[in-house]
């Protein structure tokens, strides 16, 4: 694994988060990981960021709220099942870690850990959150993802480091 310049990734973020998924972790004391699939990437602030976004009704949330810092980990397919795992079992109920197999492994710009099994781990500070509020939609066909009227908070997170394998960044020329 190598520390990859931000700007230097070659990756399709749209099918990276949607199709692939993330592992989420948040959390220093007892982190949590929690699979995320909605997201983005970019640059705000002249700043490379990544967004993320938590229903407050997740364990996670709190976690998130109380310290500004998380990790974004990608993983080879053959971790679908953790996955799953991370993504229906919530960090109120059980080990996350233990259930689904995976390790936390230390950062080095956070103190939330990231995911040993991971190819790609962003490490990130959190720079700006928000809640999604109803009255903001435009279209009104999102309110069908939230018959529970749990609706997101948006996390910008600058990204302080990214590491992973060397099939997933282009070194510049």
């Amino acid at each position: 694994m190598k520390t990859i310049n931000p700007y230097d990734l070659s990756l399709n973020p749209l099918h990276i988060l949607e199709k692939r998924w993330a592992v989420l972790v948040a959390g220093d004391k007892k982190p949590n990981p929690m699979t995320v699939a909605w997201g983005g990437f970019g640059t705000l602030w002249q700043r490379p960021v990544v967004t993320v976004y938590v229903r407050p009704t997740r364990f996670t949330h709190k976690l998130l709220v109380s310290r500004d810092e998380f990790t974004l980990n990608f993983l080879p397919a053959k971790f679908r099942k953790a996955l799953n795992i991370c993504g229906t079992l919530s960090g109120r109920d059980c080990d996350k870690w233990e259930r689904s197999g995976l390790s936390p492994k230390r950062s080095t710009k956070v103190a939330v850990p990231g995911v040993f099994e991971a190819e790609l781990t962003f490490e990130c500070r959190t720079i700006a959150r928000f809640p999604m509020k109803p009255k903001d939609f435009l279209d009104t066909a999102i309110e069908e993802f939230y018959p529970e009227k749990d609706y997101h908070t948006v996390f910008i997170g600058e990204v302080l480091r990214v590491f992973g394998e060397e099939v997933l960044y282009q070194a510049k020329p």
